[in-house]
């Protein structure tokens, strides 16, 4: 058995994907759950794309003790600074560096010859091995190089110091077998003490068998994204990827240090962040993968559950116990559910969380594993600054205009507006546009039934956009329109903050 290290680029690759932007705090939130996943690698962001990711970087290294950081840089000097800036508070600080090595890329995109880049990779790769204490070196566009001119670069950045040599399928062109033949060809052409790193996007839908290719030809880390996230049709998911390579011993030979029992409740937990939900056939974490509708599947299970699954759920943090809690469930039996399913909160956070429960338990007869998730999930970061939903009342019909009043709360101050609309929603969103002032247009609205029955707790999630910024808001309630209107106010705040 051989380690095989679990690089996560969420907070980078992932991010970069339409729709998936995330505030500071929430790229907090989902790097100290990659913390409680036990990934080897978070990558936190390339802080020269802008200050606000500078700083996340910065916040991260700080935040995070267990993992190693990393933050992504060109071959360029003034970014290189910039980017160990950011991230060299880490306790185990990762420098990344890339560079195109395909002809296409060299010619069209750099206009360089391949004897410039090779310059510029080792200048740039001596540059950060002289300031951090682990250097990754990327050569993008990877599959579709030169083999021979591939491994050159490789040797060159090697040699000027770096430990990690990643082969990214960047437009997922690869298949695994040509995966596997250049990881290994590779392999046998760089010295033994560098690790060789494989980063498999998902165009034709191959990225993580291509991912567990390179494990097969060599490979010793996998970078991958929660969710499968990413540019253009994503990432490797991080699930995917674990789960195969940790139920498949005898296949791969990698040992990983993963908490495998945090799986789900990463997934969780990115898919509240960004407003996406996860496609309920999605492998591992989706809402179907431990789901059995055919009979001859539930009379297997029943007699016997490995006849139709290859791993538990309760492997992968889903737990079958789903009625859990009611209103007269007291504060200790709340906070062990919650360690159950994998969260920590502060005190203050559990309070709060707490008193929200108590809440909902009164609305809602049974309080199931999801609903505290979304609960959870859901809580905002209050500042001086934010708005407070008090009351509103609607009226709508097929014979008159939808009009609604809205009133919140900012410090002392009550105001309340009345706004008409195309429905309760529409006018809704409209009086609190109007209450809070903020020019942001509403880019998409969404609403999904977090349980089921007559009482299930709805989840409702905006996106707000102003040019290329876009803010995402969510909100829970029993009441459909209630829980539209506190994403929106959610949305609004996170604008405002």
């Amino acid at each position: 058995m051989r380690y095989v290290r679990i690089f996560d680029t969420t907070l980078r690759d992932g991010e970069q994907s339409p729709g998936c932007s995330m505030h500071i705090e929430e790229k907090l939130d989902v790097a100290r759950q990659l913390e409680r996943l036990r990934v080897d690698v978070i990558e936190a962001g390339m802080p020269v794309c802008s200050p606000e990711d500078a700083d996340a970087v910065r916040r991260i290294a700080g935040a995070v003790q267990t993992c190693e950081i990393a933050a992504l840089s060109r071959c360029v000097d003034s970014d290189i600074d910039l980017t160990w800036e950011a991230v060299r508070s880490a306790a185990s600080p990762l420098l990344h560096v890339f560079l195109a090595t395909s002809d296409l890329h060299l010619r069209e995109k750099l206009h360089i010859t391949r004897e410039q880049a090779l310059e510029r990779i080792r200048v740039s790769v001596r540059k950060a091995a002289s300031l951090a204490p682990a250097v990754e070196f990327s050569a993008e566009d990877a599959s579709r190089s030169d083999p021979g001119f591939l491994i050159q670069a490789f040797r060159a950045a090697a040699e000027e110091g770096a430990s990690i040599l990643n082969i990214p399928d960047t437009v997922g062109y690869a298949s695994p077998s040509e995966m596997e033949a250049l990881v290994r060809r590779i392999r046998e052409s760089i010295p033994q003490d560098v690790t060789l790193s494989v980063h498999c996007h998902n165009d034709l839908g191959l990225a993580v068998a291509n991912s567990l290719a390179g494990v097969l030809g060599g490979a010793g880390q996998v970078e991958t994204a929660v969710n499968g996230i990413g540019e253009r049709a994503g990432n490797a998911a991080l699930a995917s990827v674990v789960m195969a390579l940790k139920t498949r011993p005898d296949l791969y030979g990698a040992e990983l240090g993963v908490n495998t029992t945090q799986l789900y409740r990463t997934s969780k937990l990115l898919s509240t962040v960004i407003g996406r939900s996860v496609p309920a056939n999605m492998p591992v974490v989706g809402q179907n993968a431990f789901a059995h509708e055919a009979g001859i599947h539930q009379h297997g299970v029943i007699a016997d559950r490995a006849t139709y699954e290859i791993m538990t759920p309760e492997s992968v943090g889903v737990y079958r116990n789903q009625l859990v809690l009611g209103k007269h469930s007291g504060k200790h039996a709340f906070a062990q559910r919650l360690n159950d399913l994998g969260y920590t909160l502060s005190p203050e956070g559990l309070d709060e969380a707490f008193e929200r429960f108590k809440t909902l338990a009164d609305r809602k007869k049974n309080v199931y594993d999801k609903d505290i998730e979304a609960l959870v999930g859901t809580q905002e970061q209050p500042s001086p600054l934010s708005w407070t939903l008090v009351r509103f009342v609607v009226n709508s019909g097929t014979s008159i205009s939808a009009t609604a009043a809205v009133t919140l709360r900012r410090g002392d101050e009550e105001m309340e507006e009345v706004a008409r609309g195309e429905g309760p929603i529409d006018a809704a969103f409209s009086a609190i546009r109007k209450l809070a002032g903020v020019d942001y247009e509403l880019d998409s609205y969404s609403l999904q039934s977090v349980t089921e029955g007559r009482d299930a707790l709805g989840e409702a999630t905006v996106k707000l956009r102003k040019g290329r910024h876009t803010v995402t808001g969510r909100g829970l309630s029993t009441d459909v329109v209630e829980a539209s209107i506190r994403a929106y106010v959610n949305g609004i705040n996170k604008v405002i903050g």
